[in-house]
């Protein structure tokens, strides 16, 4: 793994795209509208990684 890989943009947002999942998923048991609300924001960082990759 490449050092300068690990900050990448695309590598960030990948990362935080798993981790608005997670939360989404771990909120759907909890409280629906506040797993909807991550999902949506995970939805946004999926796009943005797809601009980024052409």
């Amino acid at each position: 793994m490449n050092l300068f890989s690990f900050f990448s943009p695309r590598k960030k947002l990948q990362r935080k795209y798993k981790s608005l999942l997670k939360m989404s998923h771990k909120y759907s048991r909890i409280d629906r509208k506040i797993s909807d609300q991550y999902f949506q924001e995970a939805y946004k960082v999926l796009q943005s990684i797809e601009k980024l990759q052409g």
